[in-house]
């Protein structure tokens, strides 16, 4: 039976032991402490957030204390990054089957004890191995807390505790740039992945106390070749598209793994169309609540990958501001997700969720256009209002997308669900990293070209590889030239700057016109497929 999202039709109650209209014994008791466990959840996400931002803030550190080449330093960002998107799927499909509360609580173990092992690497090999661990964890977590949520909360409350989810994990967009950039100017480096310690602590044992099991009730046989195909398409998707701003779309490197997603995600396509208990039902993909949910849910964090991955390197090397500072900075994105999700829940209720992501797309695409005009010198004021209302859009995408999302797949299937979701945002994610960082590459490069002709060559092709190593040879120059270069160097980073963010506003505005004609604005069921909410779930 599908539930409306408009004021107008009256919340329907769901087959489901977690959502029924008067629930008894054990489902009553979780139901009164349904928001305690959403803060559990909200905070058990956190920790994945703030290790995708405080990333940002410690590159410059880590070249400059662990002497990092540029390979090791993008191996340290991308081995989280690969990790946690190539096992989406097999971590939401295994919460499904044995339980998700036990893999949220395993993902938090070892998030935290990778924690432990970064902070205490001694060398890059073993701190890109921490990264890897980390996304291991985070895999781990993500789809667990989302496939919980939605077996704890009743249809009509969805929206509003998606919200919270987003809000209270948005947190850590400013959390992770200040308190590590606080840690990093304090302490040594190492420091930054402590911070995940106590709130995984934290949240292990909380969640040990308030979060209920659940699982599907009729499980379906471990998908072993799904499961590894689905691995292998989206690992090898995410690394092509984040190395191609690095060594090129046409390289072999980005073409190999790009060729491997394309066989391998095929391969998985027409394997799950045709065995009989597949892992992912293909049939969901005809509901356009999921279908375009997805859409939307990507292309808003394509539009934060490329946002985060360009401004930090702005604020820090062309605005010249330290890590805790440059954190700061980033604050206004954060309360634009906060303000997000009690704003959302009253739009979705007015005017349905196409309009509502429709119109938050547009917001963030006209805010980035506006950024893309940036200058080296532009007062922050300007960056931090755009930043406020980008964050506001982003938000307002991604609770309504994320509730289209879920209600489009059997609550005996929140697990996957959560991983399909989850998949959403961290390929745009890394399209956002890939597109909007190859696009700045090449106009950095073409930039810089000039200035670094009359240096040595291999002092010259570090200087063209980023502006971070091109304003560390200026300060080694000293003097006028070393002046020059630096100059060059910010007037060089702009010239892709601009151009990268303003293809992501194109494409954040495009997304907005194609969901507000595609999306529908209330829960839909095909007929002729296992598409719809439907009950089960609970253990």
């Amino acid at each position: 039976m599908a539930s409306r999202t408009e004021p107008a039709a009256p919340p329907v109650a769901i087959a489901s032991p977690a959502v029924e209209a008067e629930p008894t014994g054990a489902r009553r008791r979780i139901y009164d402490r349904r928001w305690w466990i959403l803060i559990v959840l909200s905070v058990s996400l956190l920790i994945v957030i703030i290790d995708d931002t405080i990333i940002n803030v410690a590159v410059p550190t880590l070249q400059r204390e662990l002497g990092a080449s540029a390979t090791a330093l993008q191996w340290i960002v991308d081995a989280y990054i690969i990790a946690f998107a190539g096992l989406l799927f097999t971590a939401g499909s295994l919460g499904d089957r044995f339980g998700r509360k036990r893999l949220l609580q395993l993902g938090l173990v070892v998030f935290g004890a990778a924690s432990v092992f970064g902070a205490y690497s001694a060398s890059v090999e073993q701190l890109i191995a921490a990264r890897a661990l980390m996304g291991v964890g985070g895999a781990l977590i993500m789809p667990s807390t989302l496939s919980v949520l939605i077996d704890v909360f009743p249809r009509e409350e969805r929206v509003k505790a998606i919200g919270i989810w987003t809000g209270v994990a948005s947190l850590g967009i400013p959390i992770g740039p200040i308190v590590g950039g606080w840690l990093l100017e304090n302490f040594w480096w190492g420091s930054a992945f402590l911070l995940n310690l106590p709130i995984a602590i934290g949240a292990l044992a909380a969640g040990w106390v308030l979060v209920p099991e659940s699982r599907d009730p009729s499980p379906r046989r471990v998908d072993v070749t799904g499961l590894v195909l689905s691995g292998v398409a989206l690992t090898a998707l995410v690394y092509g598209i984040i190395e191609a701003p690095f060594s090129g779309w046409a390289s072999w490197p980005v073409l190999g793994a790009l060729g491997i997603a394309l066989v391998s995600g095929t391969a998985f396509i027409t394997y799950e169309g045709r065995v009989r208990q597949p892992m992912l039902d293909l049939q969901l993909f005809r509901n356009p609540r999921l279908s375009w949910g997805v859409v939307a849910m990507t292309l808003a964090a394509l539009a934060l990958g490329g946002l985060a991955f360009e401004l930090t390197q702005f604020l820090q090397f062309v605005q010249g501001y330290s890590p805790l500072e440059a954190g700061l900075r980033f604050l206004p994105l954060a309360i634009g997700f906060g303000i997000a999700g009690p704003v959302t829940n009253r739009l979705v209720r007015r005017i349905g969720s196409a309009r509502t992501v429709a119109v938050a797309l547009a917001v963030v695409g006209v805010h980035l256009g506006l950024l893309s005009f940036a200058w080296p010198t532009i007062s922050y004021w300007l960056v931090g209002t755009s930043l406020l209302l980008i964050g506001l859009g982003i938000g307002g995408a991604f609770v309504p997308s994320t509730d289209a999302v879920m209600a489009a797949v059997p609550e005996a299937s929140a697990g996957l669900g959560s991983a399909i979701n989850d998949a959403g945002r961290q390929v745009g994610a890394a399209l956002g990293i890939g597109i909007v960082g190859a696009i700045a590459n090449a106009g950095y490069v073409s930039g810089i070209a000039d200035a670094v002709g009359a240096l040595p060559s291999e002092t010259a092709a570090s200087a063209e590889r980023s502006v971070g190593a091109a304003l560390q040879i200026a300060d080694e120059l000293g003097g006028s030239a070393g002046a020059a270069l630096r100059t060059a160097a910010d007037a060089a980073f702009m010239d892709g700057f601009g151009p990268g963010l303003l293809i992501a506003a194109l494409l954040a505005l495009a997304g907005g016109f194609l969901v507000l004609r595609r999306l529908p604005s209330r829960d839909v069921q095909d007929a002729t497929s296992s598409v719809g909410p439907v009950g089960g779930g609970s253990a």
